[in-house]
């Protein structure tokens, strides 16, 4: 298998730690999406990435399908459970992180892109999408409660995608000092960083 991503990429780190967790091989193909020389729309119509290239040549994307895709793989490390509402939960953790990160990217470009002026950008818009971030961090601090793991007593899906979330407010958003007010999500994430597929993924 091929993954085709860029580091940067809270979506791709998301993979790229399920691919660790899962303990699968696969080669990674570096990809700048915003080059005027990315070949991305090749692989994926989306532009977008990641975007996970099967042995056959078929191009699966989204990261939320990629990495339902890759727990079917291997019985090691099951990530997502099969049925109820125990999958629900798992989920519904990965659409609050994904959208978490939705929100900040969409922020980050309003505030940054280059195909803007400083008087086009909307601080309305930056505002409106970090306070999503913010209603997203206090939903998952809430939802810990007093929980060893997102959902439950073991590993899943769910932390991989809140630490992904977390890392990349870290490394995007230096300012946004999430640590202060969500003791439970901090533990989470020290618990979570001493994972190898943590510190392998982590953006420069």
């Amino acid at each position: 298998m091929k993954l085709i991503g860029a580091v940067g990429s809270p979506y791709v780190r998301k993979v790229r730690m399920v691919l660790a967790e899962k303990k699968l091989d696969y080669q990674f193909v570096p990809e700048n999406v915003w080059s005027e020389t990315t070949q991305i729309g090749a692989s994926n119509p989306l532009g977008k990435v990641p975007c996970l290239i099967l042995e056959g040549g078929e191009a699966v994307f989204d990261s939320r399908v990629i990495v339902e895709y890759l727990d079917t793989l291997s019985p090691v490390g099951k990530l997502i459970p099969s049925t109820g509402r125990e999958r629900v939960e798992v989920k519904t953790w990965e659409a609050l992180a994904d959208g978490l990160l939705d929100a900040s990217i969409l922020a980050r470009l309003e505030a940054t892109w280059a195909g803007r002026s400083d008087a086009q950008r909307s601080s309305a818009w930056i505002d409106r999408q970090m306070g999503k971030v913010t209603q997203s961090l206090q939903a998952m601090e809430m939802g810990m409660g007093e929980k060893a793991y997102c959902s439950g007593i073991h590993m899943s899906l769910s932390d991989i995608a809140v630490v992904c979330a977390l890392g990349y407010l870290d490394f995007r958003f230096p300012q946004v000092d999430w640590r202060e007010d969500h003791p439970r999500l901090v533990k989470l994430h020290d618990k979570m960083a001493q994972r190898q597929s943590f510190i392998d993924t982590r953006p420069d």
